[in-house]
């Protein structure tokens, strides 16, 4: 039995799941990657977590059209609430924004007993998810960025381990690289030039904007917003001289 009906954004999350693990699924999106990770024989178990009545549901349906619905569970509750210390080796949380993932991720900090890799992909808000990792002990050790109707996702890797290891010894300091993700600027990711020349675009609005302000904080603003503008640029023109 093959599963097809999944996008490039969940199938590269999947390539991220140690063979034969035992995976939950916070927010799983209609146990779409949880019902993959069983057919193409990735997980030996999975746990999809689903907060809301029509979501839980529709997972439930999901996973009921599988052959492999014995290796499977689908649980309501709120995050990491639906996993038992030790019960799973594997966590992935995709799709929400980097804020709602760090605080899943804390609130269930103790339900993580055992969990040896967490695959992450928030939709916005990297820079708070790599953050947390370096404030609780998990090492980044990979980095993805794709592109998918229109649209850049980054999906962010960590193990427990040494938090400081994937930002030392690099050619930006580990405040830009939190941003940047010090991986993906490590391999100078093609879609890194665009990510980045989307925020210089939006900042630029943002400057006209306040420009035809005639409050007095808005000129401090201006210069913060230049300031920023003014880093971004120097990340553009180190990306494109790596191309060249």
């Amino acid at each position: 039995m093959t599963f097809t009906a999944i996008s490039e954004r969940l199938k590269t999350i999947a390539s991220y799941c140690p063979r034969g693990a035992r995976v939950a699924d916070i927010g799983s999106d209609h146990a779409l990657l949880a019902s993959y990770l069983l057919v193409e024989d990735i997980a030996s178990y999975v746990i999809a977590g689903e907060l809301n009545e029509g979501p839980y549901q529709a997972a439930l349906k999901q996973i009921h059209t599988l052959q492999a619905r014995d290796r499977a569970t689908v649980r309501k509750g709120d995050g990491l609430s639906v996993v038992q210390p030790g019960e799973v080796d594997s966590v992935c949380i995709a799709g929400m924004g980097g804020q709602l993932i760090v605080s899943i991720l804390e609130n269930g900090k103790e339900r993580l007993q055992g969990v040896k890799r967490l695959i992450l992909q928030p939709n916005v808000g990297e820079e708070l998810v790599r953050r947390w990792f370096v404030e609780n002990g998990w090492e980044l050790v990979a980095e993805s960025i794709l592109k998918e109707d229109g649209i850049l996702y980054e999906i962010l890797v960590a193990e427990p381990g040494e938090t400081h290891a994937p930002y030392a010894n690099k050619d930006r300091s580990m405040e830009e690289l939190l941003r940047i993700g010090p991986f993906l600027w490590e391999r100078k990711e093609p879609l890194l030039r665009e990510k980045w020349g989307h925020e210089r675009e939006k900042w630029q609005k943002v400057r006209t904007q306040l420009e035809r302000s005639d409050k007095p904080q808005a000129q401090e603003r201006i210069k913060q917003i230049e300031s920023e503008i003014d880093w971004i640029d120097g990340v553009l023109t180190c990306l494109h001289m790596d191309k060249q």
